[in-house]
């Protein structure tokens, strides 16, 4: 009983740190009150707060520099967005990837290396014999796959959000690859999509992406 009174002290104490950053109550980059300053003015313990900014700092939205202090990172909290990612519809899904992944694939069409395509047509081979089998190693695969032909854009940014929405991708293939037989046509898109973008033909790719996307087998 004692712990899970800790722990509602500190979803409190969560709450309201949040609360404030969200409001823009300090800027990005600004130094945070001490943990005693803090406490004072939550109106909790010094312990609680360290725990709750402890939380606040695992989830990457302060960082606590030793001797320093604490200073703001940002102001959206990462687990939150994963709570909405988590929820999202397959059509939700769709759009998204629509936005992110089409136009990236343009970009990797213009851009991609020779290091990129052996090293997509590597994983697609890999991923091609699980397709009829085992469905959560195919889908781990083909992540693999998609991962490396957004990396192949070379924009480091758009790389790290769709590893950061990858895991609804792979929530969305295996809903509608859940059956047997599967559609090889589903499949051969990725070897037409890799072969436009070889061919550095992005109008082509981004097409034939977006077939893949709104493809009711994906």
């Amino acid at each position: 009983m004692s712990t899970l009174i800790k722990r509602s002290l500190v979803d409190q104490a969560l709450d309201q740190l949040r609360e404030r950053i969200t409001r823009g109550h300090w800027a990005v980059g600004q130094r945070l009150p001490t943990e005693p300053e803090l406490a004072l003015e939550l109106g909790i313990s010094r312990n609680t707060v360290r725990e709750a900014m402890r939380v606040l700092a695992f989830s990457g939205m302060i960082d606590i520099r030793q001797g320093d202090g604490s200073y703001l990172r940002g102001s959206v909290d990462p687990f939150d967005t994963l709570r909405v990612l988590s929820n999202c519809s397959i059509e939700q899904a769709r759009e998204t990837r629509r936005i992110i992944e089409v136009e990236a694939i343009g970009l990797a069409a213009r851009r991609r290396t020779e290091q990129d395509l052996q090293a997509l047509h590597a994983a697609l081979e890999h991923s091609s014999a699980h397709y009829h089998t085992d469905l959560d190693s195919y889908i781990a695969c083909d992540l693999v796959f998609h991962r490396l032909l957004v990396d192949a854009a070379h924009n480091p940014t758009l790389s790290q959000l769709y590893r950061f929405f990858s895991s609804v991708v792979g929530e969305a293939i295996l809903h509608s690859l859940n059956h047997t037989p599967r559609n090889l046509h589903v499949f051969d898109l990725h070897g037409e999509l890799l072969a436009a973008i070889e061919a550095s033909d992005p109008e082509r790719a981004m097409s034939i992406c977006r077939e893949l996307i709104d493809c009711p087998d994906l």
